[in-house]
Order: C-alpha cells, then sequence, then structure tokens
C-alpha cells in the first residue's frame, strides 16, 4: 500500500520546483531549472538557476532554494525536488551535492521531468561519505 503523505510530499515538493522553474534566469543555456526542499516539519522553500555569463557564477536551483530556506532559519532540511525539461531527470551536481550534505547527507532527492518522468534517490548513494577527509589532519605529522 502506498503512503499516500509520502506522494503528497513529493507532490508539493514538485508543484513547487515546477512554478520556481518558471522564474528561472537561463539566457545562455536555456536550461531552465526549478528545486524546492522541505523541512521536517513540512515547510517548502523554492530556488531556480540564475546564470552568469561567466558561467562558474552561476547558481544552481537546488542550492537557490537552500539558500532560501537557510535564510528563512530552517536548516532541518530532509528532501529536494529537481525539476527540468530535459529527457531524463536531471540529477543535482557534485557542488549542490556536497551542500545538500552540510544539512542531510540522506535528504531524499527526487528529480522529475516537465513530461513526468522521475527518479527518487538517497543523497548518501550519490554522495557517499561526503565529509571524509575534510578538515581531519593526522596529529602525529
Amino acid at each position: 500500500m502506498a503512503d499516500n503523505k509520502h506522494i503528497m510530499i513529493n507532490k508539493n515538493l514538485i508543484e513547487a520546483a515546477k512554478i520556481a522553474r518558471l522564474a528561472a534566469y537561463a539566457p545562455y543555456s536555456k536550461f531552465m531549472v526549478g528545486a524546492a526542499v522541505q523541512s521536517k516539519g513540512g515547510q517548502i522553500f523554492s530556488g531556480c538557476n540564475v546564470e552568469n555569463i561567466s558561467l562558474g557564477l552561476t547558481i544552481c536551483a537546488e542550492r537557490s532554494a537552500i539558500a532560501a530556506a537557510i535564510t528563512a532559519g530552517v536548516k532541518d532540511l530532509i528532501s529536494v525536488a529537481v525539476v527540468t525539461d530535459s529527457i531524463k531527470p536531471a540529477l543535482p551536481c557534485g557542488a549542490c551535492r556536497q551542500v545538500m550534505a552540510e544539512f542531510n547527507p540522506n535528504m531524499r532527492i527526487v528529480a522529475t521531468t516537465t513530461g513526468g518522468k522521475s527518479e527518487e534517490f538517497e543523497l548518501s548513494v550519490l554522495l557517499p561519505k561526503p565529509t571524509q577527509g575534510i578538515l581531519e589532519r593526522d596529529r602525529d605529522v
């Protein structure tokens, strides 16, 4: 039997990401992305990609949504939805994965296309051991 609460959460997240996608600023790639993150308490925050002519300065939708949550004082993130118009669902880039892991290394990711294709992952599968070696030192050296 399907978990109706789980299904409703996905629908609300995906809908928020779809709406955010429409606000994307993507004049160079034309690849509009919307994302929405959800907190343990059920709050949803959305964001879109914001390109820059210097492509390295582009802000991904996932990080934009996380920044909106953090700005509102919410850090207990449990899931993220990402919506694109690609043929297959697009997964978060490495930088976004690392930022997500800062708040929940087991965050659930729902990647969806505007055509309705969807895939779900746990962040720990896409980014195992996100903090290994970071800020660790061998004290004997």
